[in-house]
C-alpha cells in the first residue's frame, strides 16, 4: 500500500493553493497522493464566513508557512490551513472502450467509467445523507431546456463552448473538444472561486442538486465536492448549512464523468438564485460540471413576478411513468374500456422473459381487412428513452376515449386503418432505467437489452448485398430491389441476434405494414433511411433511398406538426442545430447506423419507417409528460394519416377475380418495388404526381397503367387485373388432371417442335 501511495505521490502534479500556486516542496510539505485538486476556498465577498477548522472526516488543522517572493524579498506569512477532505487514493480511470458499432450522437453515449460508489468520503461540513434520498421537488428544467441560456451565469468560462449554458445535466459534447458545443461548464484554471449560477426568475423552493462531470471523448474533468448558496437579488448570498454543526454544508459530488449524483439540501431554501461553488475536483482536470436543480414553485401573493407557465394538458389521461406491471395493467384497462376496437397481443419475449405487448386498434381488431393499411409505432428500443413509451400509452388512451366520444377524426382513423402500438421493444432495459429514476438514469444506463445488445444495430445488414448487386448491374433483373432475404449468417443459431429483434422481425413478416415510426429520445429531429452510409467506413454521408421524396415528406409532416420542433426560438439540444434543416435529416448524413430497423424495414418488407427523436431529455420527469403529450399529440395523429398518401388497390386474376398474393408493384423511375398482401391488396406511398405503374406476378402477363396522385385526400385507387400466361394455364390444367384445350395443345406442340 505504501509503495502505491509513494508511486502515486510521485506521479501526481503539485497541488496549488493560490498565491502563485507554490509547490509542495516550497510549502515544506510532502507531496500528497490524491486524485483531487484542492483549491483555495475563501468565502465569496457576500458569503458567510468559512467554518472553523476541525479534525473530523479525515481532515486536520495545521499551520503552514508560505514563502511569497516579491522583488527578491522573502515574506513569510502564517495562516491557518484550509480544511479539505482526505480523498481516497485511486488511480485515474482508464478510458472506456467504445462499442465497435457506432451509433448516432443523439441516442448514443459511453457507459459510465465507474459505478457510483456505495460510500462517499464526506468533506467537513457535509451533512449525513439519508440511506435513500427521495427528491421532494421536480427538476427546474436545465436538462429539458425549460431553463433558458440567459438564466445561467458563471464566475468564468474556459471558452464559449464551455460556458454556463453548457452546464446542463446529460448535455453531450460535439465530436471535437474546443468547439462551440463542449460537454459541460468549465471554469478558467486561474479562477480560485469558481461558481455556476441559475436564475429561477421566480421565488422557488430549492430542494436538491444533481451533478455530472464533463462529457468528453478526450478529457476527464469532474467536480468532487461543492457548496451551495442562495440569493434573492444576486448580491447578498447565504449558504446551505449542516444541520448538526451549523456550518456551510460541503456536498460530495462525482467520481466519474457520467454517473449522476444527487444531493438533497439539509433544509429546502426559498430564493430566486442558486449558486454551486466547486471546492475540489479531479487532479489534473478542471472545475467542470453539468447539473440539474430540483425545485418547487412557491406562491407569489403580491404578484411581483410574471406568472410561471404551467405544464399541462386538458386531456384526462394517466400522465406518469409506467413500469412493466403498470404498463400491462394500463393496456388491459384500455382494452376493457374499448373492447370493440382494441386487442392486446404479444409478439414474443425479452431476454428476461418479459412479453413484448402490442395494442391493436381498429374497427375490426384481430383481422386484416382487404384494402385497409397496417401502420405501427415502435417505442422503447432503447430502454432509457422513456418518452416514446409513455406517448404510445397516452395515444392508446386518447384514441379509445375520443372514439367513444365520437370524434370524427379518430373514428375515421380507426375505421380506415389498422394501428399497432408497441410501447416497449426493450422492456428489460426500461426496467433498469425506471429503477434509477428519470434524473438519475444518466445518458446510457438501460439503453441496451439485458444481453448488452443495442437493438438499433441488431437487424440484418441488407444494405451491403443490395449495393454490391447494384454495382455489378444485377438489380433488378437478377437481384430484386425489395424484400431482400435474411443473410445465412443471420439465421444461424449462434448468431448475435437478440430475442427482441427476432420477435420484431417475425412481426414484420406476419403483418403487411405500410408505414411506421420508431420513437427515440435525446434529440429533436426526424431522420429517415438510409441510416447506413454507402461508402464503407464513412462516419457520415448523404445516402438517400430511391424513395427520398416520400421519406422527406413523411419526416417533414411529423416535424412540421411537432410544437417544439416548430418553435423558432428553441435552443439546440446538444451539439447540432437541426432547425437549420427543418428538423429533418437523412440518417446516414447524421451518423452511420449499420443494422438499423429503418433500413431493414425498407429493404425486407413494404414498410416505410422513420426515426423520431422526441425530446432533448431522454427520460423527462413525470410532471413534464402532459406538455410533452401536447407537443406530440397532433404529430402522432397526422403521421398515421399519411398512410393514405399515394396509390392503393387490389391485383386480381382476370378470370377468377381472386386476389393475387406477392404480385410486384413497380413505379417507373423509382428503383424500389412493393408487393401485394395475401389478399392481393397493396399500398404504395407516393408524393403527388403522375406515375406509370406496372403490376406483375409469376404466371401472369404484366399490366402497366397510369396513376395520378393528387394533393387531395387519398389514396388514389389503382387496381389491376392480370391474365394468366398460356404456360401457367397449362401448368394448372396438368396439375389438376384436366383435359388440355385444343388451342393450348396446338401451342404446346408448336413449342415442342421449335425446341426439337
Amino acid at each position: 500500500m505504501w509503495g502505491l501511495l509513494l508511486a502515486l505521490a510521485a506521479f501526481a502534479p503539485a497541488v496549488g493553493l493560490g498565491l502563485g500556486a507554490p509547490s509542495a516542496s516550497v510549502l515544506g510539505l510532502a507531496p500528497a497522493a490524491t486524485t483531487e485538486a484542492p483549491v483555495s476556498t475563501p468565502a465569496p465577498r457576500s458569503s458567510p464566513a468559512q467554518p472553523p477548522a476541525g479534525k473530523e472526516n479525515g481532515t486536520s488543522e495545521q499551520h503552514i508557512r508560505i514563502r511569497v517572493i516579491r522583488k527578491k524579498k522573502v515574506i513569510v506569512k502564517k495562516r491557518k490551513k484550509l480544511i479539505r477532505p482526505i480523498p481516497p487514493v485511486t488511480a485515474r480511470p482508464s478510458m472506456t472502450a467504445r462499442p465497435s458499432t457506432t451509433a448516432r450522437p443523439s441516442t448514443t453515449a459511453r457507459p459510465s467509467t465507474t459505478a457510483r460508489p456505495s460510500t462517499t468520503t464526506s468533506p467537513v461540513g457535509a451533512f449525513d445523507l439519508p440511506e435513500k434520498q427521495e427528491p421532494g421537488c421536480p427538476p427546474l428544467g436545465l436538462e429539458s431546456l425549460r431553463v433558458s441560456d440567459n438564466q445561467l451565469d458563471a464566475s468564468s468560462s474556459q471558452s464559449f463552448g464551455l460556458g454556463p449554458h453548457r452546464g446542463r445535466l446529460n448535455i453531450q459534447s460535439g465530436l471535437e473538444d474546443g468547439d462551440l458545443f463542449d460537454g459541460a461548464w468549465c471554469a478558467e484554471e486561474q479562477d480560485v472561486e469558481p461558481w455556476l449560477q441559475v436564475d429561477a426568475r421566480h421565488p422557488t423552493r430549492f430542494s436538491g442538486i444533481i451533478t455530472q462531470g464533463r462529457n468528453s471523448i478526450w478529457r476527464y474533468d469532474w467536480v468532487t465536492s461543492y457548496k451551495v448558496q442562495f440569493s434573492n437579488d444576486s448580491r447578498t448570498w447565504w449558504g446551505s448549512k449542516n444541520r448538526s454543526s451549523g456550518m456551510d454544508a460541503v456536498f460530495p459530488a462525482n467520481s466519474d464523468p457520467e454517473t449522476p449524483v444527487l444531493n438533497l439540501l439539509p433544509e429546502p431554501q426559498v430564493a430566486r438564485f442558486i449558486r454551486l461553488l466547486p471546492q475540489t475536483w479531479l487532479q489534473g482536470g478542471a472545475s467542470c460540471l453539468r447539473a440539474e436543480i430540483l425545485a418547487c414553485p412557491v406562491s407569489d401573493p403580491n404578484s411581483l413576478f410574471p406568472e410561471v407557465p404551467m405544464l399541462g394538458s386538458s386531456d384526462p389521461l394517466d400522465f406518469r411513468h409506467h413500469d412493466y406491471k403498470a404498463m400491462r395493467k394500463l393496456m388491459k384497462q384500455v382494452n376493457e374500456q374499448c373492447p370493440n376496437i382494441t386487442r392486446v397481443y404479444s409478439i414474443g419475449k425479452s431476454h428476461q422473459g418479459l412479453k413484448l405487448y402490442v395494442m391493436e386498434m381498429s374497427d375490426q381488431p384481430g383481422e386484416h381487412e382487404l384494402g385497409e393499411p397496417e401502420v405501427r409505432y415502435v417505442a422503447g428500443m432503447h430502454g432509457n428513452e422513456a418518452l416514446g413509451r409513455e406517448l404510445l400509452l397516452l395515444l392508446m388512451q386518447f384514441l379509445c376515449r375520443e372514439f367513444l366520444r365520437g370524434d370524427p377524426r379518430v373514428t375515421r382513423l380507426l375505421t380506415e386503418t389498422r394501428i399497432h402500438l408497441l410501447p416497449s421493444m426493450n422492456p428489460d432495459g426500461y426496467e433498469t432505467a425506471f429503477r434509477r429514476g428519470s434524473e438519475m438514469v444518466g445518458w446510457a444506463e438501460g439503453r441496451w437489452n439485458h444481453q448488452g445488445i443495442d437493438l438499433n444495430h441488431n437487424f440484418a445488414d441488407l444494405n451491403t448485398p443490395l449495393w454490391e448487386a447494384e454495382d455489378d448491374g444485377l438489380v433488378p433483373d437478377t437481384v430484386p430491389n425489395h424484400h431482400l432475404p435474411l443473410p445465412t449468417y443471420y439465421t444461424l443459431p449462434n448468431a448475435t441476434v437478440a430475442p427482441e429483434t427476432r420477435a420484431v422481425i417475425r412481426w414484420m413478416q406476419r403483418i403487411p405494414f405500410v408505414l411506421s415510426a420508431n420513437l427515440h429520445g435525446g434529440e429533436l429531429v426526424v431522420s429517415y433511411p438510409f441510416d447506413m452510409t454507402r461508402t464503407p467506413w464513412a462516419a457520415r454521408e448523404l445516402t438517400p433511398t430511391p424513395d427520398e421524396a416520400v421519406f422527406r415528406w413523411l419526416s417533414t409532416v411529423y416535424a412540421g406538426t411537432n410544437r417544439v420542433m416548430q418553435d423558432p426560438d428553441r435552443r439546440p439540444c446538444h451539439n447540432q442545430d437541426f432547425s437549420l434543416y427543418g428538423n429533418v435529416i437523412n440518417g446516414a448524413d447524421w451518423h452511420t447506423v449499420p443494422g438499423s430497423m429503418n433500413d431493414f424495414s425498407y429493404l425486407h418488407t413494404n414498410c416505410f419507417e422513420v426515426t423520431v427523436e422526441l425530446s432533448c431529455d431522454k427520460f423527462p420527469h413525470e410532471n413534464e409528460l402532459p406538455q410533452e403529450w401536447e407537443n406530440n399529440k397532433d404529430a402522432l395523429l397526422t403521421y398515421l394519416e399519411q398512410v393514405r398518401m399515394g396509390i392503393a388497390g387490389v391485383v386480381r386474376d382476370k378470370d377468377t377475380e381472386l386476389g393475387i398474393a406477392d404480385a410486384v408493384i413497380a413505379v417507373d423511375g423509382i428503383n424500389h418495388d412493393v408487393t401485394t398482401a395475401w389478399g392481393g391488396d397493396y399500398w404504395r406511398l407516393l408524393t403527388p404526381g403522375d406515375y406509370m405503374v406496372t403490376a406483375s406476378a409469376e404466371g401472369y402477363h404484366t399490366v402497366t397503367r397510369s396513376c395520378r396522385v393528387t394533393f387531395e385526400e387519398g389514396p388514389v385507387p389503382c387496381n389491376f387485373r392480370l391474365t394468366k400466361t398460356p404456360k401457367q394455364r397449362l401448368r394448372e390444367l396438368l396439375a389438376a388432371g384436366a383435359k388440355v384445350p385444343p388451342d393450348l395443345r396446338r401451342r404446346l406442340e408448336r413449342l415442342r417442335g421449335q425446341k426439337n
